[in-house]
């Protein structure tokens, strides 16, 4: 069973940055992939990030150029580096496997301010 902890966030003014952490608990982080969710308000909860257990990325159109996902399996956490924010990433972020085999937890609000 996977657990997943996310951390950081908050509130940023437009072309800001912040770092979300998400820690994983069991023993086979190392060898799945690995996503970054998000959910704005009144919206679906979309995919935003992913990254493999051999370090691929691939990330939405809308975030390409100014998120950067990246892993550290000695540590169980993967990461997610959010530059140039824009008002409209403006949601909820989560992180969890893919396809998603561990509860989503609480998540982390991000919220970017025009």
């Amino acid at each position: 069973q996977v657990q997943l902890v996310e951390s950081g966030g908050g509130l940023v003014q437009a072309g800001g940055s912040l770092r979300l952490s998400c820690a994983a608990s069991g023993s086979i982080f190392s060898i799945v992939t690995m996503g970054w969710y998000r959910q704005a308000p009144g919206k679906q909860r979309e995919l935003v990030a992913v990254i493999t257990s051999g370090g691929s990325t691939n990330y939405t159109d809308s975030v390409k150029g100014r998120f950067t996902i990246s892993r550290d399996n000695a540590r169980n956490t993967v990461y997610l580096q959010m530059n140039s924010l824009k008002p409209e990433d403006t949601a909820v972020y989560y992180c969890n496997t893919i396809p998603p085999i561990a509860t989503f937890g609480r998540g982390r609000q991000v919220t970017v301010s025009s």
